[in-house]
């Protein structure tokens, strides 16, 4: 597979197809799990936040995986063995929708998705995983008329793994607004500082939380080289960590200043 400009392999092929059955498939082989990593630090800051029944929007969600963790009272061990399963691999497209929606439970927070992938934000709505969705790119455009009322509803923004290619261009147009919550888990090539700093001038305050969470195994030799040269050109010591062959992020927990301290799980990194 081909590399991306931030020196990871290009995964990009699994996003584009109708359903998640090639993503569950691909990211299974290099053991993908910061969702699961993930899950207990959203639902902890979903239970403290002040909303009754609070919006939750996932930016970069892809096929709405951290919301389908959540609806489905599933583990990322459970949705592998399901799309990989032979009978739900051999299912058509409509069988495969209504499968995914008897999984689904109803109520509890609203989640949103924002990606740039318009197939996978379309499976994500029709399986019942996503109540909205905003096909979008931030970086470039500021959101129209419709996607600001949406964004306008949300009170926790979350992601596990799009810092990096986006940046404090989106995650500031989609604060500005509502001043939701934000829970962002970053691998350790990519700094959180210029994100931070443009928070802060929204009136942001950004903790990180302590211990690092595995996201996947590298999927070449080249390409643990390559990101161990990036780190090291920012300064950050890989040593029993990437070195020893997986990708690690942390997590930064920003919200308007001023609130009470938050409670969160241990690192289960």
């Amino acid at each position: 597979m081909p590399f991306d400009s931030t020196g990871k392999i290009s995964f990009d092929h699994i996003y584009t197809a109708p359903d998640p059955r090639p993503f569950f498939g691909t990211l299974r082989r290099v053991d993908y799990g910061i969702p699961q990593l993930a899950k207990p630090y959203f639902a902890s800051l979903i239970a403290e936040h002040p909303a009754e029944r609070p919006t939750v929007l996932d930016i970069g969600c892809s096929y709405g995986v951290n919301a389908a963790l959540q609806r489905c009272d599933a583990t990322m061990d459970d949705l592998y063995a399901h799309y990989t399963d032979p009978a739900v691999r051999g299912l058509d497209h409509a069988a495969l929708v209504e499968a995914d929606r008897k999984r689904t439970r109803t109520g509890g927070p609203r989640y949103y998705g924002l990606d740039s992938s318009a197939p996978a934000l379309e499976y994500a709505l029709s399986a019942g995983f996503l109540d909205e969705a905003i096909h979008a790119d931030l970086e470039r455009d500021d959101p129209d008329v419709v996607q600001q009322k949406l964004l306008d509803d949300v009170d926790l923004v979350v992601s596990t793994g799009c810092v990096g290619y986006v940046t404090e261009k989106t995650l500031g147009r989609v604060a500005r607004g509502a001043r939701p919550w934000m829970a962002h888990f970053v691998l350790r090539m990519f700094s959180y500082e210029p994100i931070a700093d443009s928070l802060a001038e929204l009136g942001y305050e950004t903790v990180g939380v302590s211990g690092v969470f595995r996201q996947r195994r590298f999927a070449s030799a080249e390409e643990q080289a390559q990101i161990l040269d990036t780190l090291s050109a920012a300064g950050v010591d890989p040593g029993g960590l990437e070195s020893d062959g997986w990708l690690y992020a942390q997590l930064y927990v920003s919200r308007p200043a001023g609130l009470a301290e938050l409670h969160l799980p241990d690192s289960e990194g």
